[in-house]
């Protein structure tokens, strides 16, 4: 069974701005590694099809599939957790967040939906997809 991740883009103003930091990293030749001090104690689970969900100005913006864990290194030498993640975005269903420290676990069943995809499988826009949402047209 799987679980996600829930976790602040901590810099990030926009989808756009996240995207733009793992294109560097992905540009550079290096895998999109998210370091965290403490090591999930349900990695299983979050190997087995989890995501992160980032949250971005205090709202759950984003997703982004979880490819692997390893051991890295802190900056100031001791191990930590190294949450490897594929390098694709997905658009969900904005959800105001509190803010909190580290990263939660969120289950399967609580994640909010992808938001639905255009005729060109691009993510329609946030705000046009709210309107829809509100006609009861999606």
């Amino acid at each position: 069974m799987s679980v996600h991740l829930k976790k602040l883009s901590v810099g990030s103003i926009s989808i756009d701005n996240l995207r733009s930091w793992h294109y560097r990293a992905v540009a550079q030749g290096r895998p999109i590694i998210h370091p965290t001090r403490n090591w999930p104690r349900r990695a299983d689970e979050l190997l087995d099809g989890g995501c992160i969900y980032w949250i971005i100005k205090g709202q759950m913006m984003v997703r982004q599939p979880i490819a692997d864990m390893i051991e890295v290194k802190r900056e100031d030498g001791r191990p930590a957790c190294g949450i490897v993640l594929e390098p694709k975005l997905i658009p969900i269903w904005p959800r105001r967040v509190r803010i909190f420290q580290g990263w939660r676990y969120l289950e399967v069943a609580d994640a909010p939906e992808d938001l639905p995809q255009t005729s060109d499988s691009e993510p329609m826009p946030t705000e046009l997809a709210s309107e829809l949402r509100e006609l009861g047209l999606l």
